[in-house]
């Protein structure tokens, strides 16, 4: 075994940084399952960013509120590729500046602008009441969105009076190929994946839309699978749905994926069996400090005499739990192929007629 995440199976969901995520997971040991959510149109071929630019730049702007670094910084280079930059920089250089963060307060002065102030919060929370309290009625607020609209940020603002301006950067669509997000979702209702990843609330509103039953889903999300957000943000959809979410004290991927490390394995169930200890992953198992992958078959069977905890359990149940189904002799192959997987045949008995267990003590 090498690293905390080591026999783990983590899904990624994310589009923009998954490489970085992918790598960060994989350095600390699990193995990744992609499917990204989304997809992000490419900012100089956005007609709707575009018109919003042309927009903005037609008369003086108030106040504007950067939400992300990479939005802000996009804008400013989509507005260079249609020659709008100097007109973008001088419609913005006399106004209010607002941005959310840390990054996004580098990305204006990037852009040769200063911001006015920033929430310790990070949050658009926090933001939105400075608004409020500085007053908005009059004036023309322009707002970056990241990724998906704002619309009780917005409603507020235009209830107070403000002329809002939405700039829509690095607008998200789904993926052009929903087979790997659909093959994805398929793992995580086979149980297959230890923890599901987002980085952003529309990849969660995503992924809730395109499974096919939404019921077994959120089940499996509520019970069997660890779902880790990087902010909350992120998180919305999910908890809206019921679905618990770990969040990091800080939203940065980096922290997301040391929260994970810390959190999934502190959650694995461990067993002993036939003198032996054992530790659940989804497609594998720890024997004595051993990691052993377990193919979905025999997983199948063995989550199934987990559940039982020492209890036998018949032919049939074992028969109904394998995810191809099959005849009688489909269970036999599969115990012989678990048997082998664990390494120690003794750790499954077979109860004569009756079927088989766990050498444990019932629960």
């Amino acid at each position: 075994m090498t690293g905390p995440l080591a026999g783990f199976t983590i899904g990624v969901t994310a589009a923009r940084r998954a490489d970085e995520l992918i790598a960060m997971l994989e350095r600390k040991g699990a193995s990744v399952l992609h499917g990204p959510a989304l997809r992000i149109v490419p900012l100089p071929d956005d007609a709707t960013l575009h018109a919003a630019t042309l927009e903005l730049v037609s008369s003086p702007v108030d106040v504007v509120v950067a939400t992300t670094a990479i939005g802000f910084r996009g804008w400013f280079e989509a507005a260079e590729g249609w020659g709008l930059a100097g007109r973008l920089h001088r419609a913005l250089e006399g106004a209010v500046v607002l941005p959310r963060g840390p990054k996004a307060k580098g990305a204006v002065r990037a852009a040769g602008l200063v911001e006015a102030w920033s929430p310790s919060s990070e949050s658009n929370a926090e933001l939105l009441q400075y608004l409020l309290r500085m007053g908005v009625s009059g004036k023309r607020v322009a707002v970056q969105l990241h990724g998906e609209p704002l619309p009780d940020f917005v409603n507020t603002l235009e209830a107070a009076g403000a002329l809002v301006v939405e700039i829509p950067v690095y607008r998200w669509e789904p993926p052009a190929d929903l087979g790997p997000l659909q093959r994805l979702i398929d793992a995580v209702l086979a149980g297959q994946v230890d923890a599901l990843t987002f980085t952003s609330a529309p990849a969660a509103s995503s992924v809730l839309r395109t499974a096919p039953d939404f019921g077994a889903l959120v089940s499996c999300l509520r019970r069997d699978v660890l779902v880790v957000g990087v902010g909350a943000i992120t998180a919305g959809p999910l908890v809206a749905a019921g679905i618990p979410v770990v969040q990091p004290a800080r939203s940065r991927i980096g922290s997301m994926v040391r929260e994970l490390a810390l959190e999934l394995p502190s959650r694995a169930l461990r067993l002993r069996i036939a003198s032996r200890d054992m530790e659940m992953r989804a497609q594998a198992v720890v024997i004595d400090g051993e990691l052993r992958p377990v193919a979905p078959a025999p997983m199948a069977v063995l989550r199934t005499l987990v559940a039982a905890r020492g209890r036998v359990v018949s032919r049939q149940d074992l028969l109904a739990a394998l995810p191809s189904g099959g005849e009688e002799h489909a269970v036999e192959t599969a115990i012989g192929r678990l048997r082998t997987a664990l390494g120690s045949p003794q750790m499954v008995c077979t109860v004569v007629k009756r079927g088989y267990r766990l050498a444990m003590e019932p629960a």
